[in-house]
């Protein structure tokens, strides 16, 4: 099986892509370490601030040595630069705010597995056309879950993920399944401020374990 269908399998079978950045090592870590704790087999852990790429390289560390089977990609990858350097640094899968083709070109054509953003027809057109599967509805929020109702037709090939907007509620988290998403990427929902702030990583477990049952329970 090739990488980008092994990606693609473990987000889809677990069914939520979990997201954050922290500015501290340690608590990245620590986050990292609940999410994994919780059952989680992929995380995206976003490209956002001036630590973020030490974080990660640390991150990837203790992944190795701790979490067997834990897949971890970056967010928010902008440039073909920041690709090649996290790909470096031994990150899983890139995903993106928006559509990013010479990003889409080197992820095709290494067997990358890479999300894009994408917020209109023309921009999942173009994803599309570049060879991608995956695409991440961005700003799910703005979208909203009749957006995909209303597109999902056109792209019969291709399997979607909104992240903002999706709340850890089994009433927010089922429309958007019925709507037809693959998998909800969750970040400030799920692993909020207020629980890194006071670094309470039993709460994020807790609060991780709870939505993947209700995702269990949707998908049936």
């Amino acid at each position: 099986m090739n990488k980008v269908q092994q990606i693609t399998d473990a987000i889809v079978q677990q069914g939520i892509l979990p997201l954050y950045f922290h500015p501290d090592e340690t608590t990245s870590i620590e986050v990292l370490r609940a999410l994994y704790n919780a059952g989680v087999k992929a995380v995206e852990y976003t490209n956002r601030g001036e630590a973020a790429f030490s974080n990660f390289k640390k991150m990837v560390e203790v992944r190795n040595v701790e979490m067997p089977g834990l897949l971890l990609g970056i967010g928010t990858i902008k440039n073909r630069q920041h690709a090649t350097d996290y790909l470096a640094a031994g990150a899983n899968f890139l995903v993106s705010p928006g559509f990013v083709k010479e990003v889409a070109d080197h992820a095709v054509s290494n067997d990358i597995f890479y999300a894009p953003g994408c917020m209109t027809p023309t921009e999942i057109i173009a994803a599309e056309n570049a060879g991608l599967t995956f695409i991440k509805l961005f700003p799910g929020n703005m979208l909203g879950t009749e957006f995909l109702t209303t597109i999902k037709d056109i792209f019969p090939k291709l399997l979607f993920m909104p992240t903002g907007g999706v709340d850890a509620t089994k009433e927010s988290i089922e429309s958007w399944y019925k709507a037809g998403v693959c998998a909800v990427g969750m970040g400030s929902k799920l692993v909020s401020k207020k629980l890194m702030e006071t670094k309470d990583y039993a709460g994020i477990e807790k609060a991780t374990k709870e939505v993947l049952e209700i995702i269990a329970s949707v998908k049936k």
